[in-house]
């Protein structure tokens, strides 16, 4: 299936919290036990601190985000797309629009942390300004490790 061109980014709605959970259990959460379930996400997406972005090819959620805000930095906890959209620029342009949310709130930072193993999506966050801070063994159910990454998006103050 070759992915369509008509992608739009905008908030989540409450319909969206049982897609996003299955997208997180198929294409970060495998081989864990399912955490981000559809009452989780649907906590997510009622909390005021916390933003949730959903790109769509119209009416396919061909990806999502979730980013919750603290006083100076954000923290990116999922954040993922379906494989007939990688490599197409979407989530380059979901990490911008991300960015530009967080900038516009104050945040200095965006931190993450993904599975080691996820050597994609190291090099994507590497590409987008990300840096390594740290590694945490057994971070996921005790199982597999972490990376941690930090990116700085506040020049000034």
């Amino acid at each position: 299936m070759k992915a369509s061109r008509k992608l739009t980014l905008s908030l989540a709605a409450a319909a969206d919290a049982a897609p996003i959970a299955v997208m997180s259990r198929d294409l970060i959460e495998g081989g864990l036990p399912w955490s981000w379930t559809p009452e989780r996400v649907a906590r997510n997406l009622a909390q005021r601190d916390t933003l949730v972005l959903a790109a769509r090819d119209p009416a396919l959620l061909a990806g999502f985000a979730i980013m919750q805000f603290g006083e100076t930095r954000a923290h990116l906890s999922l954040f993922a797309v379906r494989a007939e959209y990688q490599r197409q620029g979407l989530g380059r342009r979901m990490l911008e629009w991300l960015t530009e949310s967080a900038l516009t709130a104050g945040i200095a930072g965006i931190d993450l942390e993904l599975r080691e193993t996820n050597i994609d999506a190291r090099r994507f966050y590497l590409s987008q300004g990300f840096a390594e801070t740290a590694r945490v063994p057994n971070y996921y159910s005790g199982r597999e490790g972490a990376v941690r990454m930090l990116r700085e998006i506040r020049v000034n103050g």
